[in-house]
């Protein structure tokens, strides 16, 4: 073949397909349909006289040729988007941008209303958009662009840029005169004490699920509830008790009580994530510089 024949777009398919082993997925991460995705992969099986990849339980599989192929497809993508990103300017004041990040309802209590705050001043016209995606899929969202950036504690997420903003620990949330707080307890004595208590907790936050099972609590379980920001309410009106961030607890305004036993595992670190394909951008490397300027401890 020759590099006359072969449209750039097609590479990005190519890459997303590598890297997802799913064509489904890669189409929706590049905003393709399903057929346009299929479409292209043929087109481009066409081009190289190679299948590329093979049907494989869950999706596909690369062949020797797309093996070869995945690493130097991937360098002149991101020497492409670089040289691009250098040579676009970036006016925050005059932009009209719109950034896609990736955070969990809790996450978006904690930093977006910062955030927006400082936008308003200097970029008015900028838009932020929140994104969740599966853990599992975000390091390919940030890599496809369908994401800008990724907050969070997300240990699983590798091969991508991060810069470590916030650290934290899981703690116990109560209602103000809850009479669990009217002992004082510490170590051992107070872990094991929090048998008495009956708790709620969150589907969707796996890390408090798993502080419940290791401390053999499940069996205190009284309600699970899919949303993180309903727990003041409920905690609030009720003798349920809630694990979570330290620095969530810490913001909600009167009325409650924080207990901070020694957890397995308590504290963790909240990182901001991003691809080395657009580091070079300068919008990305702006927003960067301001969620660092305004959240890294």
């Amino acid at each position: 073949m020759h590099i006359k024949d072969l449209d750039l777009n097609l590479l990005r398919l190519f890459d997303a397909v590598y890297r997802t082993r799913n064509v489904s997925r890669a189409a929706e991460l590049l905003e393709l349909t399903q057929p346009a995705a299929s479409q292209g992969l043929s087109r481009l099986r066409t081009l190289i006289h190679d299948p590329l990849f093979m049907r494989a339980a869950g999706g596909v599989q690369p062949t020797p040729k797309a093996q070869r192929l995945a690493g130097p497809v991937r360098q002149a993508l991101a020497t492409i988007e670089q040289a691009l990103g250098e040579t676009a300017a970036f006016e925050p004041a005059q932009s009209r941008r719109s950034f896609h990040i990736h955070m969990s309802d809790i996450g978006e209590s904690r930093f977006l209303p910062g955030l927006m705050a400082l936008l308003r001043e200097r970029a008015p016209g900028v838009r932020v958009e929140t994104r969740p995606v599966p853990r599992e899929q975000v390091a390919e969202a940030l890599d496809a662009g369908s994401i800008d950036f990724a907050f969070g504690f997300l240990p699983g997420v590798k091969e991508t840029q991060h810069v470590r903003l916030l650290e934290d620990r899981y703690v116990v949330l109560l209602r103000e005169g809850h009479p669990f707080t009217r002992k004082r307890r510490q170590g051992a004595a107070l872990l094991a004490a929090l048998k008495e208590l009956e708790f709620v907790a969150v589907r969707s936050h796996a890390d408090t699920l798993r502080i419940v099972q290791q401390t053999q609590l499940g069996d205190r379980l009284r309600l699970v509830t899919e949303h993180f920001l309903v727990l003041p309410a409920i905690v609030r009106s009720t003798d349920l008790a809630a694990v979570m961030p330290r620095n969530i607890a810490r913001g909600f305004e009167g009325g409650y009580a924080i207990v901070e036993p020694a957890f397995p595992q308590r504290d963790f670190v909240v990182s901001l994530h991003w691809s080395r394909r657009f580091e070079a951008d300068p919008a990305n490397r702006w927003l960067r510089g301001v969620i660092e300027e305004l959240f890294r401890e």
